[in-house]
């Protein structure tokens, strides 16, 4: 069953996380002892592995970094963090290690590889918390082999992009060992406002694929109103901003329409990680014989963003495709768009 993670009330007239969550005094001191005195490692500062981790940063967390391109780790290293020369450095140094990768290979590189997390002998993290939106294949793969040799692990895929983690608006899902959670609850608080624990294994990241799903269909469906309303000669900024207002307004349509009013597609998160996310969303569900049709489609519309140009777009580009489809044409040429 899944539950809220630190701060979800269990009276409902209490206090809600987003209000400012006191621990008793006996909570407070269990979760001091657990984290007080743990080195924390950082593996992977692309822009969401950063925005993340200065969150850390913020909430007064020391942080050793390693990244594959060096030159990425520079925003944390100016902000006071030791940067490992490589990941068995990492492993040594550091309790627990929070990884932020792109792909199901990545990970298992950075963890079972031939110089991953779990190579050093003794010299291995206690707990590794992976924030990766990855097949849950690999991640149990992954957590198999940690628990192999006494390493805890806990699949936490976190949804938003830099921005909103930055905002302090994105939203974390865990699964894994329960006392494992409990462990490391009080750091993935500090990252996001909303944590979600989901149960054991890796029902995480199914959950994060039924969202990164609804991502997509969501964004289609606001870029066809949009063409439809641009085409029957409303401006695209004045169509938005009533939805914006209106009960169909979120977080989503907010980021979202900003983006389709100026035709802005500098990434945040691009549209072949979208397709990527769809490929393991649809594989999820044929595994699970759940017919998804609306879903199916927009996999389809996204491989034709990605075909006109837009692979390293952000995902908003799938507008272009709406407008195109529409017989729309523009004559200036959107901020990010690809040439084809």
């Amino acid at each position: 069953m899944m539950r809220r993670g630190l701060g979800e009330p269990s009276d409902p007239d209490g206090p809600t996380r987003g209000g400012g969550w006191t621990p008793s005094s006996t909570e407070g001191e269990r979760i001091m002892t657990q984290t007080q005195d743990r080195r924390l490692g950082w593996l992977g500062t692309g822009r969401m592995g950063v925005a993340m981790a200065e969150r850390l940063l913020d909430a007064g967390e020391e942080l050793v970094v390693w990244n594959r391109t060096k030159a990425k780790t520079r925003p944390l290293a100016d902000r006071g963090c030791q940067v490992a020369d490589g990941i068995g450095e990492l492993a040594e140094r550091c309790d627990v290690v929070f990884v932020v990768v792109t792909a199901s290979a990545d990970l298992l590189e950075v963890v079972t590889g031939p110089a991953g997390l779990l190579r050093g002998g003794s010299s291995r993290p206690s707990v590794i918390v992976d924030f990766s939106t990855v097949s849950a294949e690999a991640s149990a793969e992954a957590s198999a082999a940690a628990a192999a040799v006494g390493v805890q692990f806990l699949a936490s895929p976190i949804s938003g992009n830099p921005d909103m983690v930055a905002e302090g608006t994105a939203a974390i899902v865990a699964s894994g060992p329960d006392e494992t959670f409990e462990q490391v609850r009080h750091y993935l608080d500090h990252i996001a406002p909303s944590v979600t624990y989901a149960g054991p294994g890796q029902t995480s990241l199914l959950v994060k694929l039924c969202h990164n799903l609804m991502l997509g269909m969501t964004t289609q469906a606001l870029v066809e109103v949009t063409a439809l309303a641009e085409k029957g000669g409303v401006a695209r900024a004045d169509f938005l901003a009533f939805i914006n207002g209106s009960v169909l307004g979120s977080t989503l349509t907010r980021h979202k329409g900003q983006a389709l009013a100026a035709r802005d597609y500098r990434p945040t998160v691009t549209t072949t990680m979208l397709r990527k996310d769809y490929d393991l969303g649809l594989g999820a569900a044929r595994a699970l014989e759940v017919p998804m049709p609306v879903a199916a489609t927009v996999h389809q519309v996204i491989h034709t963003a990605i075909s006109l140009g837009y692979a390293e777009a952000d995902y908003a580009s799938l507008f272009e495709v709406a407008a195109r489809a529409a017989g729309l044409r523009h004559e200036e040429e959107g901020t990010g768009e690809q040439e084809a």
